[in-house]
């Protein structure tokens, strides 16, 4: 009876002793993480300029729940929402900028740029080693999944409002 006892002590601290390590390693994964583009919640942006290669920028404001284009037409909200939503873009690594040559990777002149409330996102080529995008920060490059690349807008969207 005492052998099962001591099997079971043994056997629990076994279990507490993964479970603590677990944690551990949880949140050393967190504090290493790459995070997101830009630290602004989607929902509170206010301002979206986009410029896209070879085509004049396109400015927006939101207003009253809804956005709207600089000569006060109605934009789509659906992808002025995926607009904002690249702020919060997993990164799955950043690098200085200093360790790329910009025109190699599309940054010279970006192929898209993209400004959420003043903050500057220039978005380069896709990555050789997966399905990823270049995307300058300040001095810093971060690749983000492709569906995180600005679109641009559609016939059918503007038909719609």
């Amino acid at each position: 009876m005492r052998r099962k006892a001591r099997q079971r002590w043994i056997v629990g601290a076994i279990a507490l002793a993964l479970l603590a390590l677990a944690a551990v390693q949880y949140l050393h994964d967190q504090r290493q993480a790459p995070g997101t583009l830009l630290d602004l919640d989607p929902t509170a942006i206010a301002s979206v300029t986009l410029t896209l290669s070879g085509q004049p920028p396109e400015s927006y404001r939101r207003h009253d729940g809804h956005w709207w284009q600089a000569d006060g037409k109605r934009a789509d909200d659906g992808r002025l929402q995926e607009l904002t939503e690249i702020a919060q873009a997993p990164v799955v690594s950043w690098r200085p900028a200093t360790d790329f040559q910009a025109g190699k990777i599309g940054l010279a002149p970006p192929v898209a740029q993209l400004t959420l409330d003043g903050q500057v996102l220039d978005f380069g080529t896709t990555a050789v080693t997966g399905p990823l995008r270049y995307v300058r920060v300040g001095e810093r490059i971060a690749l983000v999944p492709l569906r995180y690349t600005p679109r641009p807008a559609t016939r059918d969207a503007e038909r719609i409002h």
